[in-house]
């Protein structure tokens, strides 16, 4: 009797044939850890709330950031030491890597998922990739002098294959059109403001606005203007007192607008400041346990989590955005370096890197949902940022 038919006459290969089938998932709820010290990733389920998988190999992800397409089945990774990787989710493994810089801290994909596009610091400018293969389709030098390139920072994404960014030694805001990616045309905004060090968008794709690291105050792009043009606000918010050393550069790519209010770390000081986003003049600051990095709005806007800078980095602090002040402060373990809601705001990962944990805290009763044991976790993606502009 032939092999096949000893194994179907004892019933084993149906059995056979299933254990050869990868399980079925759906990639919504799915999401990345970044361990930083391996340059690995841990892809987890935000629903079983675990870890299903781990990929390794990405380099140097000191600085990592992670963007998804448009499916949430593709992670686009970009590393501190240039590299840009498309990690499937599903199969866990890299699909496609290039390094395409000698110093890069993050990226940014189309509106329409067909283009990624990296921010440098070495050689200072963006470069934009095809999604599907990631083959090198525009090049833009941040020369803004003979010679002489930016850093980039702050780079989003924005409707019609529009990218935003700031030259952080030029003072300025650049807006790329890349419809036609073999000849990218740039609008150039200069004198926005000294060292623009991070930026966001808001959620309606109108304004971006950089925080500025050389002065007090933020540039803020009227997007829908035509030409865009820049406006100062919240300038001197620090005047008259003596900013502390600042040991963590602030991020302000958590969007934290909630309902009319834009709330955004102050440089240098222990408070959040408070932003109209109708006026976008500033209304309240909210004291905090020290100088804030990461300041996140929960989705529906109920509340405004913040982590911080050394020595504060074992804390976070919950704040009631209708009663303006904090209502609870955790200790979820040793350097604290992100959180992310999920997609409905239930629940917020935490990854506390020195104690190699991510806690999942439930947002209502703030109680400890699981720990999960992760070698020197940092950022924590998920999914869901696929269908949200400027993540």
């Amino acid at each position: 009797m032939r092999r096949r038919d000893t194994l179907l006459a004892a019933g084993l290969l149906p059995l056979l044939a299933a254990c050869a089938t990868p399980t079925l998932r759906g990639s919504g709820d799915l999401g990345v850890v970044v361990q930083r010290a391996r340059g690995a990733l841990s892809i987890v389920d935000t629903s079983e709330r675990r870890v299903i998988g781990e990929v390794a190999g990405l380099g140097d992800l000191s600085h990592a950031s992670v963007v998804f397409s448009r499916d949430g089945r593709l992670a686009y990774v970009f590393g501190r030491d240039g590299g840009l990787t498309m990690v499937d989710l599903l199969t866990q493994r890299i699909v496609q890597r290039v390094m395409q810089a000698g110093n890069s801290i993050g990226g940014a994909i189309s509106a329409d998922g067909t283009l990624v596009a990296a921010q440098n610091y070495t050689p200072g400018g963006i470069k934009v990739f095809d999604a599907r293969t990631l083959a090198l389709v525009a090049d833009v030098p941040a020369e803004f002098a003979p010679g002489q390139r930016s850093r980039v920072v702050g780079l989003v994404d924005l409707p019609g294959q529009h990218f935003a960014y700031s030259l952080f030694d030029a003072d300025a805001i650049w807006i790329t059109d890349c419809s036609d990616p073999a000849h990218p045309v740039t609008t150039r905004l200069p004198g926005i403001g000294r060292q623009p060090y991070d930026a966001l968008v808001t959620p309606d794709g109108r304004h971006y606005i950089a925080g500025l690291f050389g002065e007090d105050g933020l540039a803020m792009v009227d997007l829908w203007a035509d030409p865009p043009r820049v406006q100062r606000i919240l300038g001197g918010y620090g005047r008259g007192q003596q900013p502390l050393p600042v040991y963590k550069m602030p991020h302000l790519r958590g969007w934290a607008v909630a309902g009319r209010h834009a709330y955004l770390p102050a440089i240098g000081r222990h408070e959040v400041l408070v932003v109209d986003t109708a006026t976008w003049q500033e209304v309240g600051r909210i004291p905090v346990a020290g100088q804030p990095v990461f300041v996140m709005a929960r989705p529906d806007g109920r509340q405004v989590w913040v982590n911080f800078a050394v020595p504060d980095y074992d804390r976070v602090q919950v704040i009631d955005t209708p009663a303006q002040r904090v209502v609870a402060t955790l200790e979820p373990g040793k350097a604290v370096l992100h959180l992310e809601f999920t997609p409905r705001g239930e629940a917020v990962w935490i990854s506390s890197r020195d104690a190699h944990r991510v806690s999942v805290i439930d947002t209502a009763s703030l109680r400890t949902l699981a720990q999960l044991t992760v070698d020197a976790p940092s950022g924590i993606f998920f999914t869901s940022r696929a269908a949200r502009m400027g993540f």
